[in-house]
């Protein structure tokens, strides 16, 4: 799913090191190319993976800063091919493999353990041959201003190879994912930060640990939108720097989608799911009564005739 597309599924992380002073195009351009995809079209291998250009991923070369470069962004996607034989097909030819040999060698009632591992290898070399690999492929924005990262994959396994593939490439630095407490620390003002600090649940500073530790921050940040839904008028305004004027006006209120959830009976989690459109949130006030919590929302953002959804994860906080 590319950034540009109009769903696009988003997480961020926080690059920590130093890079280079002079001539930072340059030196990104580089690495990229040096840890540019490879194709495997031609070749037996099972996986090759790499970074192409974001306007053309079959480029790998990186060649010039107008490839990668947009005013202080660099965009670039992360390349992945894979082969992959069948359960099914793979059994059914070893099966017919291990037939033929047997034939060849009537003293033999069985193929040997040996044997078998040698024909299963060569089996698996001559189908990958034959098979085409499957690419995937994520898009990255790295504002080298804010030293953040915009990657366009919410699953756990792609972001870990993102953090793997960034780390070798661009010597030096490496990825953090802004967790909940993180992203809470950004945005609140200084006064607040303290309170904050004192709301932590964490007992160590690791990633993971405060990312588990605060789950409950999304959760309360999606109950509080609920009320703000239901009493207020949903109006804010812009107070973080970006394309829009500080001060300026815009909506925001949740509906369409609120699923909650709490440990309702003694078999577990329960979990409520209310979709459509809504008038009084009828639903969504017994579940808060009965002690559940709001874990994922569909919010809407309205500025003058633009409007956004964004289906958020309360514990993920994306």
């Amino acid at each position: 799913m590319g950034i540009l597309s109009n769903t696009v599924s988003i997480r961020q992380f926080r690059v920590v090191g130093d890079k280079p002073t002079a001539n930072l195009p340059a030196w990104a351009g580089t690495r990229l190319a040096d840890f540019g995809f490879r194709s495997i079209e031609d070749s037996a291998e099972e996986l090759a993976i790499g970074w192409v250009e974001f306007d053309d991923p079959r480029e790998s070369g990186f060649e010039a800063p107008h490839a990668f470069q947009r005013d202080h962004y660099f965009v670039f996607t992360l390349r992945r091919d894979q082969r992959r034989l069948p359960a099914a097909l793979f059994k059914q030819h070893l099966q017919q493999e291990e037939a033929d040999f047997l034939a060849a060698h009537p003293g033999f009632r069985r193929v040997p353990k040996q044997k078998r591992e040698e024909l299963k290898e060569m089996l698996r070399l001559r189908l990958l041959a034959k098979t085409l690999p499957a690419p995937s492929l994520w898009d990255v924005v790295w504002d080298t201003e804010k030293d953040l990262v915009t990657f366009a994959s919410l699953s756990a396994s792609i972001g870990d190879l993102l953090v793997e593939q960034f780390k070798k490439t661009f010597e030096g630095l490496r990825l953090a994912p802004i967790h909940p407490y993180a992203r809470g620390m950004d945005v609140v003002e200084e006064s607040l930060k303290a309170k904050l600090a004192t709301a932590n649940r964490a007992s160590t500073a690791e990633a993971v640990e405060l990312t588990e530790a605060n789950r409950w921050l999304g959760c309360d940040f999606l109950l509080w939108l609920m009320h703000r839904t239901m009493t207020a008028d949903s109006e804010y305004p812009v107070s973080r720097p970006g394309p829009a004027v500080p001060g300026e006006r815009f909506i925001s209120y949740l509906n369409d989608k609120v699923l909650l959830a709490g440990a309702g009976n003694p078999d577990g989690i329960q979990k409520v799911a209310v979709s459509g459109p809504q008038d009084h949130f009828s639903e969504v006030r017994a579940a808060l009564l009965s002690g559940k919590e709001i874990h994922e929302a569909v919010l809407y953002l309205e500025k003058e005739e633009n409007l956004w959804k964004l289906h958020l994860k309360g514990e993920p906080f994306h």
